[in-house]
């Protein structure tokens, strides 16, 4: 047999043998290319702390620095990875930097790493058991391993007994928009079903429901399963319950969409929301719900980690009365990203909305009931061996570790939020219930307005991340501009959230010294 290739020559790699035609994956250049690849993320990790957080480019750049056409011709390996050094490193935000302290972490470990870069390596695509065993199965594990972490109920697991299948089990998607779309599109199918509509004729009428403080991400996904914007609400949140959704004032809202000839059909609490890391009471709002048969779904993507830990478990209390809980190891577990976990206390309610079964991928695996293919717990059918990663994780340092690395950033998070409250110039904005500490320069002295404090904190921002020593971010409370300072990257020491205080209160004083001169003048 002749092969297709009529010009081998064309094909061939920059030093490979021509004879050979183009080898992708020739081994010698696996093991080259990635040694390099590894000795560039070594070096990157021992460097990363003196670069600056923020790059100093502008939109655009790349594409001046590179070329604008594809290359026709291959090159040297050296020759990439050269303009990786050149052009990208110093165009990115690190967020693997010590001095990252904006939104939330992305942590990481060298034991993720190789877990992510051996599952690259292998490429299985599981969309069922039978397309990978070993990958699903290992996601199962994994799942059921973190979820005996976090002591959730036994419903949520995937354990298989002497009777067959239970009716829980988990997932593993991309993001916590994901989790929260996937569990929409069954809270509203169960809904339809319940109300006797015809196909989604009664869709106008289901109502979601959010405190306002949860992640703008919900109500983007709400839009994407189809709900109604007017019957998305959003409950007004206050100091009162330290922004944290009041069940009281739920269940008027609730009643009032049912007096209303609305069908309450999801309610979305958090622990830990992104702006003021407010947690919302999981039990009082599943008896709420409980009353109109409401979907609850557990945003605990960013705080969930925490839960690890015996002393902040309770903040999943009454887990067991909800239907269906996410968190992500990406954020603050030490597993690189994408890895959120899904958690629902029947399968069978996501597999009902999300299954596809077509000819193609029938097996006897899948017909038997003695596996849940994970193509029908998410949107799409292709996806990545995100199981290794978490396992790898759990498995090379142990819940001890995981554990101490959780109550390290606690602590540091404290340390700084003691500085903060140390300086009468500062004001603590929320409680700090895990590692992330919301503060401000607080109106005092000399007739500053909250409005004088709103452009003195948006100026103390903007310089810090200027100077590329550090990069914070803000959110808004109670109409009030605040910092954000997150403690968490995988490099953090106490050396670095001290020297980020200094930074703060240097230029603070900076600030407020110019201010003092110009209302002089």
């Amino acid at each position: 047999m002749g092969s297709l290739d009529t010009n081998p020559t064309a094909f061939s790699a920059f030093g490979d043998d021509a004879s050979a035609g183009f080898q992708p994956l020739n081994p010698d250049d696996v093991r080259s290319y990635l040694h390099k690849a590894v000795d560039f993320i070594s070096d990157y990790y021992k460097s990363v702390e003196s670069l600056p957080v923020l790059p100093d480019v502008k939109p655009g750049y790349l594409r001046n620095e590179l070329s604008s056409a594809p290359p026709t011709s291959s090159a040297p390996f050296d020759v990439t990875m050269k303009e990786l050094r050149a052009s990208v490193v110093p165009g990115m935000t690190h967020w693997a930097s010590p001095n990252f302290f904006a939104f939330f972490p992305s942590t990481n470990s060298a034991a993720a790493i190789a877990g992510d870069l051996i599952a690259s390596a292998m490429n299985t695509v599981g969309f069922t058991w039978q397309a990978a065993p070993a990958a699903t199965e290992m996601e199962v594990l994994a799942l059921d391993w973190l979820a005996q972490l976090l002591r959730l109920p036994s419903s949520f697991m995937n354990r298989t007994g002497a009777a067959g299948r239970g009716t829980g089990g988990g997932v593993i998607l991309g993001t916590t928009s994901e989790a929260m779309l996937v569990t929409l599109v069954a809270a509203r199918d169960a809904a339809l079903r319940r109300s006797g509509s015809q196909g989604v004729s009664g869709l106008p009428r289901l109502a979601v429901y959010a405190a306002d403080q949860t992640h703008s991400t919900f109500f983007k996904a709400c839009r994407l399963a189809g709900f109604d914007p007017a019957n998305i609400r959003s409950i007004p949140t206050g100091p009162e319950t330290d922004y944290a959704l009041d069940p009281a004032r739920l269940l008027e809202v609730m009643q009032a969409d049912v007096d209303a000839g609305l069908v309450p059909t999801y309610v979305c609490a958090t622990v830990g929301t992104t702006s003021s890391n407010a947690v919302d009471p999981v039990g009082a709002i599943a008896d709420v719900a409980a009353v109109f048969n409401a979907w609850v779904h557990v945003d605990a993507a960013y705080a969930g980690s925490a839960c690890i830990c015996p002393e902040f478990r309770h903040h999943l209390d009454g887990v067991e009365r909800v239907d269906s809980i996410s968190m992500s190891p990406h954020k603050w577990l030490l597993t690189c990203l994408d890895c959120t976990c899904l958690w629902v206390r029947d399968t069978h309610r996501l597999t009902d909305s999300l299954e596809t079964n077509p000819e193609y991928l029938k097996n006897d695996a899948s017909e038997s009931g003695n596996v849940t293919d994970l193509k029908d717990m998410q949107v799409g059918v292709g996806r990545r061996f995100r199981g290794l990663k978490l396992w790898m994780v759990m498995r090379t340092y142990g819940a001890a570790k995981l554990q101490e690395h959780i109550r390290s950033d606690v602590a540091m998070a404290k340390m700084f939020e003691d500085s903060v409250r140390s300086d009468d110039r500062f004001e603590v904005v929320v409680p700090r219930n895990f590692a992330l500490v919301c503060f401000r320069i607080k109106p005092h002295g000399g007739g500053m307005t909250e409005e004088d404090a709103d452009e003195a904190n948006r100026e103390l921002m903007e310089c810090l991340n200027r100077t590329g020593k550090a990069y914070l971010a803000h959110t808004v409370v109670d109409d009030r501009f605040v910092l954000r300072f997150a403690v968490g990257s995988s490099l953090q020491e106490e050396r670095h959230v001290r020297s980020a205080w200094e930074l703060i209160n240097k230029t603070t004083t900076e600030i407020m010294q110019d201010k003092i001169v110009a209302a002089v003048e």
